[in-house]
């Protein structure tokens, strides 16, 4: 599947873990099954979300290989792992990454130019490590908020889209004009635009934005999916799903990574809601939190109810 396009609805994977610490791949197995099933386009792997600053290089590898493995073609997956300044680490997460099968390799910005020094050390970087990397795997840059947000330049833009290796930039302007600059400056080109915004995820897709990339992909990527691909036939609810999901989306100020577990441990699909990037108790933190969750929970199963009545899937 490599060579194929990477858009549309691309949930950023969580990472289960057992009480002990270890990857539960029992319940990973099940996630992947669950967005495949809510219709998702593609699968974003070894991210921020799964936590990859926790994880080892061997595991960032195994789970890469393993999402893979049980994802079997069926739509494809993109990779990342990349988490240190060092050029040489640098290459040796990514080509793990490579090595895993995925269907492409994201590099993440701000270990480009991990000072913030400025374009010429950045491309400077990235040529370093686009030489090192497989001609046949596709590349995305992911422009990471953590350990800072190192948004790209116009022109760091274009040599990623003319350089032809490029099919995914997953935006976090979080800004309309940003998006609509940035759909413009890549027309024509194999880059595609991933807005992971969800305040303006609508207006992103119908300014060009090709999907979603966000952290309520994992909540319900099937209603992003359905505003992605049937809301010009149905304006008036897509307005008010988008509204709805605008709203849902404040919910990860309250404990994201582990309210999404909380989540998955709701439906079935994970056993514990154990957590490396969060060490402290949710609950006591956030008071009232799985009322939230309740909340969530009803509004999204009515919005799937609307949604389905609509007869647009």
């Amino acid at each position: 599947m490599r060579g194929k396009k990477i858009e549309g609805i691309v949930p950023v994977m969580l990472t289960p873990f057992k009480d002990e610490g270890d990857i539960d791949y029992e319940s990973l197995e099940r996630l992947i099954e669950w967005y495949i099933a809510k219709g998702s386009d593609a699968m974003f792997a070894v991210c921020q979300s799964s936590e990859m600053v926790f994880l080892s290089l061997k595991e960032r590898a195994d789970l890469a290989k393993f999402v893979v493995k049980k994802t079997a073609g069926r739509i494809p997956v993109v990779a990342s792992g990349h988490i240190s300044d060092d050029p040489y680490s640098q290459a040796e997460e990514l080509l793990a990454a490579a090595e895993s099968g995925a269907d492409g390799v994201v590099l993440v910005s701000n270990h480009l130019d991990p000072k913030n020094r400025g374009t010429d050390t950045f491309l400077g970087n990235l040529k370093w490590l686009m030489e090192r990397l497989p001609k046949d795997v596709p590349l995305g840059m992911y422009e990471c908020p953590v350990p800072f947000r190192r948004l790209l330049s116009d022109d760091e833009i274009k040599f990623i889209a003319d350089s032809g290796r490029f099919v995914l930039l997953k935006d976090v302007s979080c800004d309309l004009e940003t998006v609509k600059r940035r759909v413009a400056l890549t027309r024509g080109t194999p880059l595609a635009i991933l807005n992971a915004n969800a305040a303006i995820a609508w207006d992103a897709m119908k300014a060009g934005s090709r999907g979603f990339n966000g952290v309520n992909t994992n909540f319900h990527p099937d209603l992003y999916k359905w505003l992605y691909a049937s809301s010009r036939a149905h304006p008036e609810l897509a307005k008010e799903l988008a509204n709805f999901l605008v709203l849902a989306a404040l919910s990860e100020a309250f404990g994201y990574p582990v309210l999404a577990k909380m989540y998955h441990q709701r439906i079935g699909t994970f056993k514990t809601i154990k957590s490396r990037s969060i060490a402290f108790d949710v609950r006591e933190r956030f008071w009232a939190l799985d009322a939230i969750l309740d909340k969530l929970i009803e509004g999204t199963e009515a919005m799937r109810n609307r949604v389905a009545g609509s007869g647009a899937r």
